[in-house]
């Protein structure tokens, strides 16, 4: 647009604004050197005013182009309401410190150990063990124990599906089976995980 007038004021200005030929010479300005004069500063002016149109186009186009987000029939207003920062900074320490629970120390535990956080003061058995080893989650069978022909591969092959695992558990009152992919442990009493040092396993938070 802004090309098409220029062209435009150009060819007007090559028409009607030529300096009078008699005049060139003299000490005063010809008539068509002032309506020259005029004629740019009155360009000059139309573009600015072009510039501003074409800006003001644009910001038009963005306004309604907002708008029509706003207005989009699933557009749901309730997730751009902004929480005030303190009630925001509550609810993340919030969900941090509901999240934060783990045991210390962890224990294991026969079938008569109640699952939970475990403290010194409250011996628990954990219930939320993952080993850092294989990336699994501790699988625990009540009054069961592992048959000592289990080996890595039968665990490596069958985890976690107990229809497979089972084939390898001997009843057994009172204990307690483990395993992940990669380690297995029968308990019957209160075990502190640190004392074996050959498991990998540590809480997975509460």
């Amino acid at each position: 647009m802004a090309k098409d007038l220029d062209e435009l004021l150009d060819e007007v200005e090559s028409k009607f604004c030529r300096p009078d030929p008699l005049r060139l010479g003299m000490g005063e300005p010809s008539k068509g050197y002032r309506v020259t004069h005029r004629f740019d500063r009155n360009r000059a002016e139309a573009k600015e005013k072009l510039r501003s149109t074409e800006t003001l186009k644009k910001e038009d186009d963005l306004d309604s182009l907002i708008n029509e987000i706003f207005e989009e029939p699933n557009f749901n207003q309730k997730n751009f309401k902004l929480k005030s920062k303190s009630s925001g900074n509550t609810s993340v320490r919030a969900s941090i410190q509901g999240l934060s629970k783990s045991c210390s120390p962890v224990y294991l535990g026969g079938s008569t150990l109640p699952f939970g956080i475990g403290t010194n003061t409250s011996p628990r058995a954990c219930d939320h063990l993952r080993c850092i080893a294989c990336d699994f989650w501790i699988v625990n069978y009540n009054d069961y124990m592992w048959d000592e022909s289990c080996d890595y591969l039968f665990f490596r092959n069958n985890m976690p599906e107990f229809h497979k695992l089972k084939t390898k558990l001997v009843k057994k009152k009172g204990s307690r089976a483990y395993a992940c992919q990669c380690s297995w442990r029968t308990v019957e009493e209160l075990t502190n995980l640190q004392t074996d040092h050959q498991l990998r396993w540590v809480c997975g938070k509460h």
